[in-house]
């Protein structure tokens, strides 16, 4: 077992730290948490150590992605625990402040993106990306990474990130891990520990009938999307959305226009929201 994680709570230790590591010519990777860690961002890790000489997971629950009526007093919190996981896949230093550190009072500058941003999760929840590219912008800025990590479970967010890389200029590559399931499909989420056992049997399902419609726009059928979601429904999920975006824009999939695809569904089962993505 290795030993504990370093653990930085303020900037100046932070940068101190990354200075260090700079000034004997090491690379240094970026995973971005909010902490209640599994093991796909344990995998998320292990890209970043694979990819670069230095790893530091930041943990921090952003509230300026949560609305008022979300979950964010209830999102589930373990540092300890996480500190422990991190220990065992050779993180470097945890970033962890606290939420004066990253929003001092006086706060007053945020990132509002668009393009990639609008619609899907954007029409759904109004506040979010604007409250995911302003922190992971702060992030990006106090750490200084050459690389930041990112799962494609929150494809709409790794698009939304990509986009701000390139418009911002900013100085380090995004780079993507594959979603990482369970073994029945369900996607791995800290949200899954508010499934219900009946409701944890019922979740892969969504990941079930998305490949179903992915597998039918390959094959050119019709109707698989409205009959993705009446299989959804009629399975108890309460569906916000589910499409065939253009992988790489997120504009509505053009038939015929020889671009990759990708079908992306958000439903709400009992109190829990699922999101989960897959190629088409």
């Amino acid at each position: 077992m290795s030993g504990a994680v370093p653990l930085a709570r303020e900037v100046a230790q932070l940068r101190l730290q990354v200075c260090t590591w700079r000034a004997a010519g090491e690379s240094l990777a970026l995973v971005p948490t909010m902490g209640a860690l599994h093991r796909g961002h344990l995998e998320l890790v292990r890209l970043a150590k694979a990819r670069c000489r230095r790893a530091v997971v930041s943990i921090f629950v952003n509230p300026t992605q949560f609305a008022p009526h979300e979950d964010f007093e209830r999102y589930p919190r373990d540092e300890a625990g996480d500190l422990a996981k991190l220990a065992e896949v050779g993180c470097d230093l945890v970033w962890a402040p606290d939420r004066l550190e990253m929003y001092p009072d006086g706060f007053a500058t945020r990132i509002v993106p668009g393009g990639s941003a609008e619609g899907l999760e954007g029409e759904f929840r109004p506040h979010f990306f604007a409250g995911v590219a302003t922190i992971c912008c702060k992030l990006f800025t106090q750490v200084a990474p050459d690389i930041a990590v990112f799962g494609e479970k929150d494809y709409q967010q790794l698009c939304v990130v990509r986009q701000m890389v390139r418009d911002l200029n900013l100085p380090l590559d995004i780079v993507e891990l594959a979603t990482v399931r369970e073994p029945d499909g369900l996607a791995l989420s800290s949200r899954n520990a508010y499934l219900s056992a009946e409701e944890r049997r019922t979740a892969p399902l969504l990941h079930r009938v998305i490949a179903d419609v992915a597998r039918g726009v390959t094959q050119g059928r019709g109707a698989v999307v409205a009959e993705g979601k009446a299989a959804l429904e009629a399975a108890g999920f309460k569906v916000d959305y589910l499409e065939v975006r253009d992988a790489e824009t997120l504009l509505p999939a053009v038939a015929g226009s020889g671009r990759r695809l990708r079908v992306l569904a958000a439903a709400w089962l009992g109190k829990t929201r699922l999101i989960d993505n897959v190629p088409a």
